[in-house]
C-alpha cells in the first residue's frame, strides 16, 4: 500500500490545530493567573473552569482511543458483541455515582488531587504507598494510548508506528507543559468536536457499502459470522458482573476525574459537569457500536482486505480503523483517522497531567521539599510529567505487554485505592494500621488472584476457575471481591488499633502511627 499523502496532510493539519490551541490556553492562563496560585492554576485551573469546558473535558477525558476502538472491537466479536460491551454504561454510573457521593466531600474541603484525603487521614507513609498504583496507571494508560494510535496510523496511512508515536507524545507533552489544565480542558473541546464529527460522517458511507449485510437482520441472525447482539452465558456471568462493577466503582478514584470536579467553579457545577459528562459517554458509545456492528455485518471477501477475515488474521483491535480504511470512501476515511487521533490525544494528556500534578503536589511538595515554593512545585510537576511522558512514549513500543500492564495497574486502583479514599471521605474514624492493613491485603489478594495475560498463574482458584487451552481463568468475581475484603480489613484493623490503645492493652509508647 502507498503512503496516503491526502491523510498525512489531513493529521499534520489536526496536530498543529491542537498545538496551537493549547498554546493558546496556555497564553490565556497565564493572563487570568494575576493574585492567584500558579500550582492551583496548573492542577484545577484556578478552579475556574465553567460547565461548558468542564463538561467537554470530562467527558474527552473517558471518551478515548481505548474506548472508541474497544467498544467496536467488543461489538464485532463473535465471542463477546453488545452485550460485552460494558464502558458506555459503566462510566455512566461511575461519574454520576461521583458527582452523587464524592464530590462533595472533596470540593468542601478544597482538595486538589485525589490523594489528598489519604494523606490527610493516613499520613504521608502511607500516602507515597497508596500514590504508586495510580502512577503506573496513568503512565501506562497513556503509553497503550499512544501504540493504539500508532497501530491506526500505520494502518490507515502506511507510515511507520513509531513516528506516530513519537509525534504525538511530543505534540501532547509540549502543550501539556505549557497550560496545564487549561491547555488539556481547550484542546479536549476541539478534540471531542472531531471525534464527533469525524465517525458520524463516516457510518452511513460503511452502512450502505455493498460488501455489507443490513445490521438490522445480523443483530439476531447468523450472517458472516454469530449475530453482533452477543450473549451472555450463565458460567461467565460472575466475570461479566465483577467487570461492570469494575468499570463503575474502579473509574472514581483517578486523578483524571476528580482533576475535572475539583477546577468547577463551585460545588454545584462540579456535581452538574459529573452527571451530564455520564451522559456524555453513553451517548459517544453510540458511533463506535454501530461500526462494530458494521464490521460484523460485513463479507470482507468483497473489499480489497480480503480474506482471511480480521478475526482470522488477529487484527480485531484494529476494527474501526479498518473499517473506515475499507469500507468508507478514501476522503472520509481521512476524517475517521482524525477522530482516532483526537480520542488518543484528548485521553493522553489527562493522564499525563495527572501524574505530574500527584508527584509534584502529593509527593514533591509534601514529603521531599516541604518548604518548596509555589514555582519550584510548578517547575517539579513539569519536569515529573517531562520525565513520565517520555517513559510512556518508549513503553508504547512494546505495545502488547503494555495493554496487560495497564489493566493490572487499573485493577490495582480498584482493589486498593477505591476502599481506601471511601474511608477516608466517609469513615474518618479509620486509622493508618488498618489503611497499611488494607493495602497489603488487597494487593495479595490481586496478585495471588494471577493474571493470564501476563502468564502469572493463580496461586488462590476461586470457584469457577477453569483451566482453558493451558491457561487459568478466574469466573468468580474475585475483583469486587477483593475490594470488600480490603474495605472489611481496613475497617476492622482500625477498630482494633483504637480498642487496643484506647484501653491499654497495648503501651502508648508502641503507637508508632
Amino acid at each position: 500500500m502507498a503512503l496516503n499523502i491526502p491523510g498525512l496532510v489531513s493529521l499534520s493539519v489536526f496536530f498543529t490545530l491542537t498545538l496551537a490551541t493549547g498554546i493558546w490556553a496556555s497564553w490565556k492562563s497565564k493572563k487570568d493567573q494575576q493574585n492567584r496560585n500558579p500550582t492551583e492554576m496548573a492542577i484545577v485551573g484556578g478552579r475556574n473552569i465553567n460547565v461548558f469546558i468542564g463538561l467537554f473535558t470530562a467527558t474527552a477525558t473517558w471518551v478515548g482511543g481505548a474506548y472508541i476502538n474497544g467498544t467496536a472491537e467488543i461489538v464485532y466479536l463473535p465471542s463477546k458483541g453488545l452485550l460485552w460491551v460494558q464502558a458506555p454504561v459503566g462510566f455512566a454510573l461511575s461519574l454520576v455515582i461521583g458527582g452523587f457521593f464524592f464530590v462533595n466531600p472533596m470540593r468542601s474541603k478544597n482538595y486538589v488531587t485525589v490523594m489528598d484525603p489519604l494523606q490527610e487521614t493516613y499520613g504521608n507513609v502511607m500516602g507515597s504507598l497508596l500514590f504508586i498504583p495510580p502512577l503506573l496507571g496513568e503512565v501506562f494508560w497513556f503509553a497503550a494510548i499512544l501504540a493504539s494510535l500508532g497501530a491506526t496510523i500505520r494502518v490507515i496511512l502506511d507510515i511507520g508506528g513509531s513516528l506516530a508515536i513519537i509525534v504525538s507524545a511530543c505534540t501532547v507533552i509540549l502543550y501539556t507543559l505549557l497550560g496545564g489544565l487549561y491547555s488539556v480542558a481547550y484542546t479536549d473541546v476541539i478534540q471531542l468536536v472531531f471525534i464527533t464529527l469525524s465517525l458520524w460522517v463516516c457510518i452511513p458511507f460503511a452502512l450502505v457499502n455493498s460488501a455489507t449485510e443490513s445490521i438490522y437482520y445480523t443483530a439476531t441472525h447468523q450472517s458472516y459470522q454469530d449475530p453482533w447482539i452477543g450473549k451472555i452465558e450463565k458460567q461467565y456471568l460472575g466475570r461479566w458482573l465483577d467487570d461492570f462493577f469494575y468499570l463503575v466503582l474502579g473509574s472514581i478514584p483517578w486523578q483524571t476525574y476528580f482533576q475535572r470536579v475539583l477546577s468547577a467553579a463551585s460545588p454545584g457545577q462540579a456535581r452538574l459537569i459529573s452527571y451530564l459528562s455520564g451522559l456524555g459517554c453513553f451517548l459517544m458509545a453510540i458511533p463506535p457500536v454501530l461500526i462494530g456492528a458494521v464490521a460484523a455485518s460485513t463479507d470482507w471477501n468483497q473489499t480489497t482486505y480480503g480474506l482471511p477475515s480480521p478475526l482470522e488474521r488477529g487484527e480485531s483491535a484494529m476494527i474501526l480503523p479498518l473499517v473506515l480504511h475499507y469500507l468508507c470512501p478514501a476522503y472520509i476515511s481521512i476524517a475517521g483517522l482524525g477522530a482516532i487521533a483526537a480520542a488518543a490525544m484528548s485521553s493522553a494528556d489527562s493522564a499525563l497531567l495527572s501524574a505530574g500534578s500527584m508527584f509534584a503536589h502529593n509527593i514533591y511538595r509534601k514529603i521531599l521539599r516541604k518548604k518548596a515554593t509555589e514555582m519550584e512545585v510548578l517547575w517539579a510537576m513539569r519536569i515529573s510529567m517531562l520525565v513520565f511522558g517520555s517513559g510512556a512514549a518508549g513503553l508504547a513500543f512494546y505495545s502488547s505487554s503494555v495493554y496487560d500492564l495497564w489493566f493490572l495497574s487499573g485493577e490495582l486502583v480498584y482493589a486498593l485505592l477505591f476502599p481506601q479514599l471511601c474511608c477516608a471521605l466517609f469513615a474518618p474514624s479509620t486509622n493508618t494500621y488498618g489503611s497499611a492493613a488494607g493495602f497489603f491485603v488487597g494487593l495479595l489478594l490481586r496478585l495471588l488472584a494471577g493474571e493470564p495475560a501476563l502468564s502469572i498463574p493463580p496461586i488462590i482458584c476461586y470457584p469457577a476457575c477453569t483451566l482453558v487451552n493451558g491457561t487459568y481463568s478466574q469466573l468468580f468475581p474475585f475483583k469486587t471481591f477483593t475490594v470488600l475484603l480490603t474495605l472489611g480489613t481496613i475497617l476492622a484493623v482500625s477498630y482494633l488499633a483504637v480498642v487496643l490503645f484506647q484501653r491499654n492493652f497495648l503501651p502508648l509508647r508502641w503507637d508508632v502511627c
